[in-house]
């Protein structure tokens, strides 16, 4: 599976190595408003999560690619962020970490009489996303998607939450009982 089209594919090429010879995974992009002043959304990952300053970083080496390439007319804006925990799926192999979690996906067109789904992700059944929603199981063909994007559970987001992140809020608890026990006395 692949949603992006002609130019998006074309730029994802064009990015890919750069991003990777940085250490982080070009993700996703999205190209809005193609015919106008475009806004290119790349979305870059690693393992121990993205910070403001990684997004930066990627920006000014990506922009430098595209100042060279120089892959559109005129203006454009460059956008670059984490994928986010409700994040947009744009391969078919970035769906296995979320088996059985809930998503949304929207097609390109109807399929029995509607383009938007939201369910739980069960795999796949060959080229199909398997998308179950109430008691139905639905058969939805992949190369039909348009958008697809998880949405997260709490105990999904406690799961993907940085190491740091749980290390501070355990220092957090620590310390507040350190404070209940003083205030005692």
């Amino acid at each position: 599976m692949n949603t992006m089209g002609g130019k998006e594919s074309q730029l994802l090429t064009m990015l890919e190595p750069t991003v990777g010879m940085l250490g982080y995974e070009l993700w996703g992009l999205e190209l809005l408003s193609p015919n106008r002043r475009p806004t290119l959304r790349v979305y870059i990952d690693k393992g121990d999560g993205v910070t403001v300053d990684d997004c930066a970083s990627v920006s000014r080496h990506i922009s430098g690619v595209l100042d060279v390439e120089d892959p559109f007319v005129g203006e454009y804006t460059l956008e670059v962020s984490s994928p986010g925990i409700d994040r947009l799926l744009f391969k078919k192999e970035q769906f296995a970490a979320y088996e059985e979690q809930p998503i949304e996906v929207k097609l390109r067109f109807p399929f029995e009489g509607r383009r938007k789904f939201r369910g739980w992700f069960f795999g796949f059944d060959g080229d199909d996303i398997v998308v179950r929603v109430d008691k139905h199981e639905y058969l939805l063909p992949l190369s039909s998607v348009d958008r697809a994007r998880v949405e997260p559970t709490p105990e999904w987001i406690e799961r993907a939450r940085p190491a740091t992140v749980s290390a501070m809020n355990e220092s957090l608890k620590e310390g507040d009982s350190v404070l209940d026990e003083e205030s005692e006395t």
